[in-house]
């Protein structure tokens, strides 16, 4: 037996009263109400061109609008993370969304866009609830000490939240009660009899097909979840239930005039796959005296709201509601891990049509990381502890590492010769080693940003020209200077790890003009050699200048520490700065002449390994 919902006709706590009209080619029977919902929906999710058109305004109950990409360039952003269950400790799990999403947030505003990061902790259910008796801690003072693990990590990791929501704060309660009121009130809650699976690790109601039989450590037969492993149990509740299944049609509907609400694709087929069969109704509430730490139904103090009801209400709460959230609308973008995808592309959405609120512009759904080829558990001692971590490798190179190797269509695989491998490659030698060249006293005596010169590099080769630059000179600067639009395309696809990717085949180019041309064999007393020299330095300072902006949503402390040293001021790191090669076309570059900033030693310092007991099994993503 699976789900099992039984109505109770004239409740006074539920709406079951509206006629019901059979769908051809479904089970089950939706209300009026939402059929109407569904003749519009051609015309409430059209838009214009191929690209999709945002709205940023409030629609009536369960009107489904479209989300996409093209908002006016001055619609704000509001970038989210998941807000993380406080029942354990941050691990590099959690760490891995919140670099993702503060990489988002950074590079909006470097494109000079207004955006918001929210990130925070969810704080109530079962789950605490039992935590909390376990610890013999009060549930509130257990959630604060945990809440502040996270919130020192990610200021330990440079994480620039603009906002940071717990689910036990007031505001939260007032947002989650109002919503609750708003589904009640365009009846889409009814009082039922839940009666299944329900898995408290995972604060989930499964059906049977979402569940397996297994052996636990006892050898004792058990049913867990098919999807976490997780065991779970046979409940059976009078709850309120949630009309979910009424919103199949308009969920996919949103889908197809959406094709890129949901990335990657892949995960945008798997959530169209879910939605090609029937989806019970949800219930979205537990008994109180089985649940007591959570937000109380309103006006039904016998009942509590479904803790992923209470949790994906945050990000309404960061934006205001039910105030002055309207003018963030329109513009949301939920990072979240596969592991919640559903609760993010078919609860959520279906939560906000019934409510009448904008729906979100992007889910960014990223995958897991594994430890040298096995789940991260606790039984196994291989849960990786970010701050531990910042110690050996820093918080910026454990940060490049995520962002450069984490590739969110696929789990990747985590250990530690591959993190000294990437950063001793990439920021100690190819980036540190190139600011150390051009910018030490050898090689740059008067520690100045060198001049240009269109006769030794005309903006054309000219045969018979006396200009010493090659073909694969022209071919680099070339790369460079399309390099900033392939970094924004990259980031708009969710593929930061293949904007380092771009950004680190061009610092190896110029790595490679810097050796072609070896400055340090040029006679400093020949002028012609001078001139060179000093061109040299000037193309390979430009480069580094382009890598430090474009660098700064992931590494921003590096990207600062080279920007200084070049002497860019921190209002002129912007995007509208980058401006390559000014001389080169002709233009004034404001950076030539100008003194270097102070040497602060190397950019990033060469790794070593600590343990040599560590495996060096092979890691992949």
């Amino acid at each position: 037996m699976g789900w099992s919902v039984h109505l109770r006709a004239g409740s006074s706590r539920g709406d079951v009263r509206g006629c019901t009209v059979q769908l051809p080619g479904m089970t089950g029977s939706l209300s009026r109400r939402a059929l109407r919902l569904i003749s519009q929906l051609p015309s409430v999710c059209s838009f214009p061109g191929s690209r999709q058109q945002a709205f940023g305004r409030l629609l009536p109950a369960g009107r489904a609008p479209s989300s996409g990409s093209a908002v006016g360039p001055s619609s704000p952003s509001l970038i989210t993370t998941p807000i993380f269950y406080v029942n354990a400790t941050p691990h590099i799990g959690h760490l891995y969304s919140a670099v993702l999403a503060d990489a988002l947030y950074r590079a909006k505003i470097l494109l000079g866009h207004e955006a918001k990061f929210a990130t925070g902790t969810d704080e109530h259910g079962l789950k605490i609830q039992q935590a909390a008796e376990a610890a013999a801690e009060d549930p509130l003072e257990f959630c604060s000490r945990v809440s502040k693990e996270f919130r020192t990590l990610f200021q330990q990791s440079l994480v620039s939240y603009t906002d940071y929501i717990r689910t036990t704060e007031e505001r939260h309660k007032n947002a989650v009660q109002h919503f609750w009121c708003v589904l009640r009130d365009e009846g889409y809650l009814y009082e039922g009899t839940y009666e299944g699976w329900y898995s408290v690790p995972d604060e989930t109601f499964l059906s049977d097909s979402q569940v397996v039989e297994r052996k636990d450590a006892y050898g004792n037969l058990i049913k867990v979840s098919m999807e976490s492993g997780h065991k779970v149990e046979w409940t059976k509740e009078e709850n309120y239930m949630f009309r979910l299944s009424e919103f199949r049609p308009m969920l996919l509907d949103w889908l197809k005039k959406n094709p890129f609400a949901i990335c990657p694709e892949k995960f945008h087929h798997l959530v169209v796959h879910w939605l090609q069969e029937e989806i019970p109704d949800l219930s979205v509430s537990r008994q109180r005296n089985r649940l007591k730490w959570g937000i109380p139904v309103p006006e039904d103090s016998t009942q509590t709201i479904y803790v992923w009801l209470d949790a994906l209400v945050n990000y309404l709460t960061v934006a205001g509601y039910p105030e002055d959230h309207n003018p963030w609308c329109s513009g949301v973008h939920h990072i979240v891990g596969k592991d919640i995808l559903k609760f993010h592309a078919i609860y959520w959405p279906a939560f906000l049509m019934a409510a009448g609120l904008q729906l979100p512009k992007q889910i960014y759904v990223h995958s897991h990381w594994t430890v040298n080829g096995q789940k991260m558990s606790k039984s196994l001692g291989n849960v990786i502890d970010p701050m531990e971590r910042f110690s050996v490798y820093t918080a910026d190179g454990f940060r490049y590492f995520l962002l450069r190797q984490g590739v969110p269509e696929t789990d990747c695989d985590y250990y530690d010769d591959k993190v000294l491998k990437v950063l001793n490659a990439e920021l100690a030698d190819a980036l540190g080693g190139l600011l150390n060249r051009c910018t030490g006293t050898r090689m740059n005596p008067d520690q100045v940003y060198s001049p240009f010169s269109t006769h030794c590099f005309p903006k054309r080769p000219y045969m018979g020209h006396s200009s010493r630059a090659t073909i694969e000179d022209y071919k680099m600067i070339q790369l460079v200077e399309q390099l900033p639009l392939d970094v924004e395309h990259c980031f708009e696809k969710f593929q930061i790890y293949k904007a380092l990717e771009a950004i680190n085949f061009c610092i190896r180019l110029t790595n490679g003009f810097f050796q072609r041309h070896a400055p340090w064999k040029l006679d400093r007393k020949n002028a012609e050699d001078c001139c060179w020299l000093d061109t040299v330095l000037h193309v390979t300072l430009e480069c580094l200048r382009v890598y430090g902006i474009l660098l700064q949503p992931v590494i921003p402390a590096l990207a600062n520490k080279l920007l200084s040293r070049l002497a860019v001021g921190p209002q002129e790191r912007g995007w509208r700065h980058l401006n390559f090669l000014a001389k080169y076309h002709n233009s004034i570059c404001p950076f030539e002449g100008r003194k270097l900033g102070p040497d602060s030693g190397l950019l990033f310092n060469r790794l070593e390994r600590t343990d040599k007991r560590q495996s060096k099994a092979q890691g992949r993503c």
